[in-house]
């Protein structure tokens, strides 16, 4: 069974950037397409991009220009950059297969906030 490992959150000012990782235990075929996934303080978790085995991308509206997925399948790893953070992107971020799988990573924090 593949677990995910995230790392990269913190606390950062508006307008700051970090850099997400996602590390697959168990690896992680290259079918498979893949997603960042964020939970907002009192709200339901939501897909922030995802990106298909031959590296397509795809973005929901309130981050696209400003995050950038991307994966390398042979070491197991899928990394969100994100620029230009805001207050609104706050949030648990997690990494799973998209559509999801049932079991879940304890995701990272990220904060933004001056």
């Amino acid at each position: 069974q593949v677990q995910f490992v995230e790392s990269g959150g913190g606390l950062v000012q508006p307008g700051g950037s970090l850099r997400l990782s996602c590390a697959a235990s168990g690896g992680i075929s290259s079918i498979y397409t893949m997603a960042w996934y964020r939970q907002p303080p009192g709200k339901q978790r939501e897909v922030v991009a995802r990106v298909t085995g031959d590296g397509r991308t795809y973005y929901t509206n309130s981050v696209k220009g400003r995050f950038t997925i991307s994966r390398d399948n042979a070491k197991n790893t899928m990394y969100l950059q994100m620029n230009s953070l805001k207050p609104e992107d706050t949030a648990v971020y997690y990494c799973n297969r998209y559509p999801a799988w049932a079991t879940w990573g304890q995701g990272t924090q990220i904060t933004v906030s001056s």
